[in-house]
């Protein structure tokens, strides 16, 4: 059986920031539309969670110890998170029509002022058990990704009021989490209300990650569909 070390191509000594790296060239590489398969991709992701998670021993065994993690990418309790989270989101593609930054403070009264159709700013529900990600499409909206599982930003979005912890074995350097920045097909926010820009995955920075996402929207179309 390969090892999850083998499988991204890291010695058992590497360290969190060689995993890291080695994961993002692997998701590129394994992706369908780089030349590999749906399969090699799932693989990638589940070799760089055992890692990550500490679950594998340098054989490449299993292991009972964890791996401690940064605060930062410790998933919150399952208790912490209301019944029901509400979500006002807004389509980063207007800002520049109107002028606006996602910096201003004013953003969110300014997008309700404005005649902005349903698709592009509005307000649903996330329930229990749902991504951020999942709402959207279980309300209607065609929000953008690739991979829904971490492995790049086509499904980013900014947090601009509440607060969604990043989750364990995603992609997203530090730099963009202190933005901000969150991957929508794995969380979700943890306060009741919360405000999002969704589609900034054209963002500086961000669009760095991004993955052609073809092949995985068709896939998760047909599931759908069934």
């Amino acid at each position: 059986m390969t090892s999850p070390y083998e499988v991204l191509g890291v010695d058992p000594d590497a360290n969190e920031a060689e995993l890291l790296e080695a994961y993002r060239q692997r998701v590129k590489e394994t992706h369908p539309d780089q030349g590999g398969s749906v399969e090699q991709f799932q693989a990638v992701r589940d070799a760089y969670e055992q890692l990550r998670s500490g679950a594998v021993s340098d054989d490449g065994t299993s292991t009972d110890e964890p791996r401690a993690s940064s605060g930062a990418e410790t998933p919150s309790e399952p208790d912490s998170r209301p019944k029901t989270v509400t979500v006002e989101y807004l389509d980063y593609e207007v800002l520049d029509d109107h002028g606006w930054s996602l910096g201003d403070d004013d953003l969110f009264e300014r997008a309700r002022r404005a005649d902005l159709d349903a698709e592009t700013h509005g307000r649903f529900a996330v329930e229990p058990g749902e991504t951020l990600l999942e709402a959207a499409e279980n309300n209607g909206f065609a929000w953008p990704f690739a991979c829904r599982g971490g492995a790049c930003t086509n499904c980013a979005v900014a947090i601009v009021d509440g607060e969604m912890p990043p989750p364990v074995g995603h992609i997203l350097p530090e730099e963009l989490i202190r933005r901000g920045i969150r991957l929508s097909c794995l969380a979700a926010p943890i306060t009741r209300d919360a405000k999002v820009v969704y589609n900034v995955k054209h963002m500086p920075d961000v669009a760095e990650f991004l993955l052609p996402a073809s092949r995985f929207e068709k896939t998760y179309s047909r599931q759908r569909d069934r």
